[in-house]
């Protein structure tokens, strides 16, 4: 499976970081992609006031969204904020494409570093995994990716690759931690994993997560198959869908979990 990884920087401008997802998909499709993943907070980047700008699914950044798959017969991955309860807004990721329409609640809420997601932000509760021509994507993102349970889910559910946005937080070591979880948790459940930052805004980087770059593509072994820098940059990547069963049969740290230890 042939897929983009599209790392660029997002500003507080919903329509202009539509049109933004518009060109990069077009990009995308012309290099072949048939699924093309965006960071988290595509929408809008953090530090911006959320609820405000948060939509439904059938709103017209989501509709926007799924006129450019319809339009380039590509599945868009892409990260944009959803209304919730008490005044708060869900951290979603809008999959959608030819024979693809779903969403995923980000379920692990970034609380850590001095930023609290939870003060504006509802967390999500279930898994979401998607079909893309008969191979099956999990969806993640960002601080998820500290939490291997997630990833195991998706392998449980069938998947073979997990696609996760992120609009990672800088700091000292952060970026070493970044490429360290996305290849652990590849390894942890076997699978691929397409891991999309947003590119480093060059600012003074403050409380709010606004990406480091970095970007890479692990594979279900946990080497690196691709990785970015820091600037935007559009990465196309081949998935071996087959690799994945052939790793397991090597390194089968999923048929040999013992859940019943530990509840």
């Amino acid at each position: 499976m042939r897929i983009a990884l599209s790392q660029l920087t997002t500003g507080p401008d919903s329509d202009k970081n539509l049109l933004l997802i518009e060109e990069w998909t077009r990009r995308a499709a012309d290099a072949g992609a048939r699924v093309v993943v965006f960071p988290e907070a595509s929408m809008a980047c953090f530090g911006t006031p959320l609820a405000p700008l948060a939509e439904p699914l059938d709103g017209p950044w989501a509709d926007g969204v799924r006129r450019i798959a319809r339009d380039t017969g590509t599945v868009v991955v892409a990260g944009m904020f959803t209304p919730a309860d008490g005044g708060r807004v869900a951290n979603t990721l809008l999959a959608t494409g030819p024979g693809v329409e779903a969403s995923y609640d980000k379920i692990h809420l970034y609380d850590a570093f001095g930023f609290r997601e939870s003060d504006t932000v509802a967390a999500g509760s279930a898994p979401t995994v998607i079909d893309v021509d008969g191979v099956r994507l999990g969806l993640a993102t960002c601080y998820d990716v500290r939490f291997p349970e997630l990833f195991r889910a998706h392998a449980d559910a069938g998947a073979v690759a997990t696609l996760l946005a992120a609009s990672w937080g800088a700091g000292p070591g952060k970026a070493d931690q970044w490429e360290l979880l996305v290849r652990a948790r590849a390894l942890d459940a076997t699978v691929w994993l397409a891991a999309v930052d947003q590119a480093d805004p060059g600012a003074a980087p403050g409380s709010a997560p606004t990406g480091v770059g970095h970007s890479l593509v692990a594979g279900p072994d946990g080497t690196v198959r691709e990785r970015l820098g820091t600037e935007p940059e559009l990465r196309v990547a081949d998935l071996d869908v087959d690799e994945v069963s052939a790793v397991r049969q090597r390194i089968s740290v999923l048929g040999n979990r013992r859940p019943e230890l530990w509840g």
